[in-house]
């Protein structure tokens, strides 16, 4: 299992996860252009053997993401890669079983949470209101598009690289880009995790969320 964290500006949450998931795991953090902010946390990743590779400045998570898929293709080319967030939103226990499941089925998988009433009323209302509008786009039915758990299968990895899009439009392009291209899409179910109601996500409100609706509102004018 290869484990791909992209990260800016993490906390210790980064090296708790790493201490988690175990020595079974290989894992590649993306170092988006933190600076200075962060430098030990990235020397303890190095000290108990994962990988850092770093982005002189910040070029957004999509680009990261491509940065950790390229090097993964080249280094290890017959493995999976399963896709986390570092700040603690994602067990160790579900990037295993979402990984697992990958590993079996050969489809790409999403961790799918659970938006119940623990959940942030943002959250909850964003997540119902891009389903809908991905669904209007892709004529697919997906509970969670926004997951930043995600498990690809190692043939895939040459295709990611292809897809457009730098920041957190990219994971929705790879969505989009995949219905498009007949590839299976499972969906596991997950815990859901906000601490301190998601103070630590980079996510900007509005910039990123216009980037990540305009695919979605192309998609739908291609349709009708």
């Amino acid at each position: 299992m290869i484990v791909l964290l992209p990260v800016f500006r993490p906390s210790f949450h980064l090296v708790e996860l790493l201490m988690a998931v175990g020595d079974g795991a290989r894992v590649v953090v993306v170092d988006d252009g933190s600076g200075t902010q962060g430098a030990s946390i990235f020397d303890t990743v190095r000290e108990r053997g994962g990988t850092v590779l770093s982005h002189p400045v910040n070029r957004g998570k999509g680009a990261a993401l491509k940065t950790g898929f390229a090097h993964i293709a080249q280094t290890w080319p017959d493995s999976a890669v399963v896709c986390a967030d570092g700040d603690g939103q994602h067990s160790a226990e579900d990037i295993r079983r979402v990984a697992r499941h990958t590993e079996v089925t050969g489809h790409i998988t999403l961790g799918a949470r659970r938006f119940g009433s623990g959940v942030p009323l943002r959250s909850r209302f964003g997540n119902l209101f891009t389903a809908a509008l991905f669904q209007t786009a892709s004529g697919t039915r997906i509970r969670d598009t926004q997951t930043g758990l995600r498990a690809f299968p190692a043939a895939l990895l040459p295709w990611l690289l292809t897809v457009p899009g730098d920041g957190f439009d990219y994971e929705m392009q790879v969505l989009l880009a995949a219905i498009k291209n007949g590839q299976p899409i499972d969906e596991v179910d997950i815990a859901t995790t906000y601490l301190n109601g998601n103070a630590s996500s980079h996510f900007g409100a509005l910039s990123d969320s216009a980037r990540v609706y305009r695919p979605l509102l192309r998609s739908i004018t291609r349709r009708q």
